[in-house]
Order: C-alpha cells, then structure tokens, then sequence
C-alpha cells in the first residue's frame, strides 16, 4: 500500500521559536545615534518632497506588484521607475555597465556621495515574493527626498537600479563595471517580517560537482563501468557529514542536476548541484576548500572524474553592518511610529543572501529590514507577496523612503557622522578586493 502524502513537520520548533522572538521584540530597544544629522530645515524638505510623491510612488508600487519581471529582463519595470524620476524632474539612463536593465540618475555637484540602490526583479512563479516592488519605489522616494537637499548639505545623491538580485548578482557586474567607483557609501532596505536595523544576510556561492565515469550495461558487463552516480551520491553523503562539523551560520543545500539516464546503463556523468552559505568571507572560503575536498575524495574513491564549476553567476559575500549610519536609519524611522530592532532579537538564522553584501566590503552600507507582513510569514512564499502588494507594503514605501532619504541627508549634512561612519568601515577591514578574494 502506498501513500502519496508526505508526514507534515512537526512544527512545534517553529512555534517555540515565534513565541520567543515575540517576548524578545516586545523587551529590545532600538539602536540609538549619537549624532544629530541634517538641520530642521532639510529634513522638513525631505518630508515636504516625499509627500508630493506618494501617490506616484505607492502606484509604481502597485504596478511592479502587478507585472513582476525576472532578473535580467525587467525592462517594463525599469522604464515604469525611469518615468516616475522624469516625471520629478530627474532624468535617468537606462542601460550601464553592460546591465540593459540597470539605472543610474543623479545630482551634479562635489563633495560626499552616497547611492540609493533599487531592485525590481521578481521571482519565476512566486512575483514579488521576497517584495522588490517596495524595494525600488521606497528607493526612488528615498533619493527625490534626499535630492531636494543635496546641493544646499554640500554633496551628491545617485539612485542606481540594480538587477537581478535573486541569483543574479547585478550589483558586482556593476561594481566590476566601475559604476560605483565614485560613490562613497550606499544605502537600501528590505520588506520583511519585523522592522530590523541590522540583519545578517549570508555570503553564498555556488558549486556544481560534475563527476565522469565509464558508461556500462549495468547487468551485463558492470565491472566494465565506473559510476559517475555513485560518485555524486558519495559526495551528497560527504557533504550530510560535513554539516555536523559547521559553524551554526552555515548552510549547505544541494539537488541531483544528473543522476544517468536508464537504470540498464551505468552512468558515464553525474553532477549535484550545491549552495554554500556562511556568515563571514573567511568562513565561506574555508566552506568552499572543505567542499573541494569532498569532491575529489568523492571521485577517487570511485574511480572518476570531477569538474568542479563556481559560481555560475558572481559569488556573494555576507553584509557587514556599519552600525553608525544604521543607527540613524533607526531614530529616522522611529518618527514614523516603527521601532526597528538590533541585531540578535529576531533569530539570525531567519535570513538568506544578498549581492548587496559584495558592496558593504567595498564601503559602508546598510540594508534594514522593514516589516511588511506579520512575524509568521516568510519571504518567498505567495503569503509575502501579498503583503508586499497589500496596504502595509503600501506603507513600508512610504516609512521607507522618508528613512532612507533623511539618512543620505544626514549622511551628507553631519560631518561628525560621515566620518565615524568611515572609521567604524576601516576599523572592520577596510575594503575589500571581492573580485580576487575566491582566486
């Protein structure tokens, strides 16, 4: 007798977990700054400027919900966010370093300057599950905000598009472009569960292992063969072995890519494909060397070949906090009545990655998360993109980009903070040479 249904999972963890986190949220303080930002005036500005803009910025909101594109192909939503710049006055080129869907407008001017970053790519079969609608429209208030002040605080102000954040990696195609060269520090959010100043979000790359044996008539003549399928499934093993020894911030997930063809032939190929995720570049790197051992252990020990191929599309690396610029998104957004979290009070492991990571190594950036849905619902599922669509997505634009515009203001008009904001960078290492760091 069969049974076609799988065991559901027990979820009591789940629950525990929850009812946590909830006792955890109601006792945490949000991040505090010592420094006091921009002058009345400017943030008053900012405020005026966002409100004229809401109704435009709510509505390209609703419009990239309704027509989600996948990355690399979000040429709709890249003209929608390119018209919505020109109507207020800013003009934006479409199509740089060598992305036809990426975006870059800006103001002219010296001094400090700092992006504001936007992504508007969906996910195939799920839209705007993990909510890049709200990404890009809150990124696009953020920067007419933060564009109304910048010339009279002494700096500059760009808003670049960039693609293809899921899987793709469009933000190191772009740095390796040199379109951030000139940017001193970069700023976005992301809708999720809970209002969060600082979340970790994991470094990954990808490996697939493609294991070369002997083709054989498995009844015949099997002593003939060397399976390419036995090697994959010792290194799928090895791999379940490996996950004992971890640091609690990694993850490895893998899938069969080929498993053969007939159950009559030994298969002369096979291949699993792996994610590999952890918490620091070091760790990823050591992950990576433990993993190419795994495949060439995997290998000898069945007679076969392996090819190993990184990271199809760029690696990413994990976020580094800077926890200055962080703390003013904080005292920003408790203005508009949410009370974004710190580090460590809603579970890390709650997390995934982010090419946005690639260029917090490069200069100091922030990436909090604003609360969307209720704390139950996770990113990437049909649940989270129907909060991203619905009324409190609706808010998060608006919350969203007044915070992000009033910390480019304070970035740009507080020289006391722009400066701890760069020392707090250098004091964690300084920038990176990410192109080279896997080499």
């Amino acid at each position: 007798m069969s049974h076609a249904a799988p065991i559901p999972p027990d979820d009591s963890y789940l629950r525990s977990l929850i009812e946590a986190t909830a006792d955890a949220v109601a006792n945490a303080e949000p991040l505090d700054s010592p420094h006091t930002g921009a002058d009345e005036a400017s943030r008053a500005a900012v405020r005026s400027t966002i409100d004229a803009a809401a109704t435009d910025l709510v509505a390209l909101s609703q419009d990239l919900h309704a027509h989600p594109e996948e990355g690399f192909a979000e040429h709709r939503s890249v003209r929608a966010l390119a018209d919505l710049l020109a109507k207020h006055g800013h003009e934006a080129t479409v199509g740089l370093g060598g992305l036809d869907t990426a975006l870059r407008a800006g103001t002219e001017g010296e001094g400090p300057h700092i992006a504001v970053l936007a992504e508007y790519d969906a996910l195939p079969g799920l839209g705007h599950a993990c909510g890049h609608n709200v990404i890009c429209t809150a990124g696009a208030g953020g920067f007419l905000g933060a564009a109304a002040v910048a010339d009279r605080l002494g700096g500059r102000v760009s808003l670049i598009g960039t693609p293809a954040e899921e899987g793709g990696g469009g933000k190191e195609t772009l740095a390796r472009a040199g379109i951030f060269d000139d940017v001193d520090a970069v700023v976005m959010l992301h809708p999720f569960s809970h209002d969060i100043a600082m979340h970790p979000f994991l470094g990954r790359r990808q490996l697939e292992m493609v294991f070369h044996g002997v083709g054989a008539h498995a009844s015949a003549q099997p002593f003939m063969g060397r399976n390419a399928l036995d090697a994959a499934v010792a290194a799928y093993q090895g791999v379940s072995a490996l996950r004992q020894q971890l640091p609690d911030s990694d993850r490895v997930h893998g899938v069969f890519s080929d498993g053969g063809a007939r159950p009559n032939v030994i298969p002369a190929r096979a291949a699993v494909l792996f994610y590999l995720r952890s918490g620091s570049p070091a760790t990823l790197r050591d992950l990576a060397s433990r993993m190419t051992a795994i495949a060439h252990g995997a290998a000898e020990m069945t007679g076969c070949g392996v090819e190993l191929h990184w990271d199809s599309q760029p690696a990413y690396l994990p976020i580094r906090f800077n926890t200055t610029l962080a703390g003013r998104w904080s005292v920003n957004q408790r203005g508009t009545g949410r009370k974004p979290l710190p580090p460590g009070v809603v579970p890390e492991s709650l997390t995934g990655s982010t090419d946005l990571g690639n260029l917090s190594y490069r200069m100091p950036a922030i990436h909090p998360m604003i609360a969307v849905s209720d704390a139950t619902t996770a990113l990437h599922t049909k649940e989270f993109a129907a909060a991203a669509g619905s009324p409190t997505g609706d808010a998060a634009v608006l919350d969203g980009a007044l915070g992000l515009a009033l910390t480019v203001a304070d970035y740009l008009g507080d020289a006391a903070l722009r400066a701890a904001v760069h020392e707090e960078f250098e004091a964690a290492g300084g920038a990176l040479d990410v192109p080279s760091f896997f080499d």
